[in-house]
């Protein structure tokens, strides 16, 4: 694991995922959560995210390569760790359980991805794949729970939540054409409800097959929702662009709120006390607007200062780090088209060749918009 920022490892990782599931249905609000690198874990904690995942790290590479677990799981020392959730790609149980005692010192929670629609995971029974296989699921997360049992972890899920060396393991999920056959692999994995298997699901209410381009199945996620929601949290991932435009389907024949559904237009802002739903994941509406779950409609200057402060203190490769630059100085992807540089300016921004190039033209953008430069002590 790659540590940046300091000469020591961390302490260790902050509270348990449960534990910000808790506190956040005691006020009634929703779990923010998002999929990002270290330096953009750091910048959208900064604007109320509760929860970052890593992106999907594959368990047998992770295990086998010392160059993989420095260059896909990255920690900070320096400042705080936002609450981090390690997500793998696996497909054997002694894979993902080795893969998670490896990571355990560094992270608050294991995650198996069985949602990765991409076709050379799926080839390799990876992601959206596994969504057939609810009884090697259940295997790995039951073999990854005890191994870190083993190890001295604490993965009693409620009950071990206020510890320090509480873990949390749970699963992001697509779903199946036929409903049926999601809410079978659901009871498979998650066991029973007083003792389940996982701690959370996220759910991305879409098929393997679906494209992001297709809105999300709100009447499926209705369904798991009323299902599941009694028995353990669920965060809902997918067209999370804009908090005044959450993907909950609206009708206008009144509904028991205790469902999905909410009421009409003149309805109440959706709470998880309505919805049931403990919160949501955004991946494509966090990379546009990191500020996004702070209630901004469209990416501010600041949070671009921001980043890059972090990326001075946890770098990224620059095409990445140009890539996270373009999309935030773009059009966003909810409601609110406005972009921080016109077609003109992003045309020069993509034109840099180096860091220092973008820092440069970064200054002076931010200068001639706000009329003061960039920050430089975040």
């Amino acid at each position: 694991m790659a540590v940046k920022g300091g000469d020591s490892l961390p302490p260790g990782p902050t509270p348990h995922p449960l534990k910000i599931f808790d506190a956040a249905r005691k006020q009634d609000k929703f779990v923010y959560a998002c999929a990002p690198m270290l330096a953009f874990r750091q910048t959208v904690h900064q604007y109320g995210t509760d929860l970052c995942w890593t992106p999907m790290i594959l368990a047998k590479e992770f295990n086998r390569s010392e160059f993989a677990r420095d260059s896909d799981l990255t920690v900070s020392t320096s400042t705080p760790q936002p609450p981090t959730v390690v997500q793998f790609g696996a497909n054997n149980a002694l894979e993902l359980a080795r893969a998670s005692s490896l990571a355990a010192p560094f992270v608050s929670g294991i995650d198996l991805n069985c949602g990765c629609p991409q076709s050379w995971a799926c080839a390799e029974t990876l992601g959206a794949a596994l969504m057939d296989r609810g009884a090697l699921v259940r295997d790995m997360v039951l073999g990854t729970r005890e191994r870190l049992r083993r190890d001295g972890w604490k993965v009693g899920l409620e009950s071990d939540m206020e510890s320090a060396e509480g873990r949390s393991v749970s699963v992001k999920i697509r779903v199946h054409d036929d409903l049926r056959r999601t809410m079978d692999f659901l009871d498979t994995v998650v066991g029973h409800a007083q003792f389940r298997n996982v701690d959370w699901v996220t759910v991305h209410p879409r098929t393997r097959h679906t494209p992001s381009t297709t809105p999300i199945f709100a009447e499926a996620l209705e369904i798991l929702t009323e299902k599941y929601a009694p028995t353990l949290p669920l965060l809902l991932s997918g067209d999370v662009f804009d908090l005044s435009a959450l993907p909950i389907r609206r009708t206008t024949v009144s509904q028991d709120l205790s469902t999905l559904t909410v009421k009409g237009d003149d309805a109440p802002t959706p709470t998880p006390s309505t919805t049931r739903l403990s919160g949501f994941m955004a991946a494509r509406g966090l990379l546009a607007n990191p500020a996004l779950f702070a209630g901004y409609t469209a990416c501010p200057w600041e949070a671009v200062e921001v980043l890059m402060c972090r990326l001075a203190r946890a770098p990224l490769p620059f095409k990445l780090a140009l890539h996270h630059v373009q999309e935030m100085t773009a059009p966003g992807m909810g409601p609110d088209k406005s972009a921080l540089l016109n077609k003109r300016e992003r045309a020069e921004l993509n034109a840099c060749g180096s860091m220092f190039d973008l820092v440069d033209f970064l200054d002076s953008k931010v200068e001639e918009h706000t009329g003061k430069g960039m920050r430089r002590d975040l």
